[in-house]
């Protein structure tokens, strides 16, 4: 699995030209075409964090903002839906370990 497939099962039902996310991915530190590696915390979170800005860019689009009624179904608070997705996604990150991180652990010295 590519890092271009591997946004793609993390973004699903979001169109966007391959070239934009090949665009997004390198922003965000990856290329489009090498193997994903799962085992790789840092390739993780990058991998969130360009499903991150790609969610960022669909809120700043004007047009979401609105509500929508169709037929009888209403599709009302789309972006604020979306922003709190994005909280949420930004939360995770935070929490995220990258690969240098996992040999020092969640311990700091306080006292030297």
């Amino acid at each position: 699995m590519t890092n271009l497939q591997r946004l793609l099962l993390e973004i699903q039902d979001i169109d966007l030209d391959q070239n934009e996310l090949a665009i997004y991915l390198q922003e965000n530190g990856l290329n489009a075409h090498d193997e994903y590696n799962p085992s790789s915390a840092t390739n993780k979170r990058n991998i969130y964090k360009t499903a991150l800005s790609i969610l960022e860019s669909i809120a700043n689009n004007p047009s979401l903002m609105k509500n929508y009624k169709l037929d009888d179904m209403t599709v009302t608070d789309f972006h604020e839906n979306l922003l709190n997705r994005i909280d949420q996604l930004e939360r995770k990150i935070r929490q995220m370990k990258t690969d240098d991180e996992e040999q020092t652990g969640n311990v700091f010295m306080l006292f030297k």
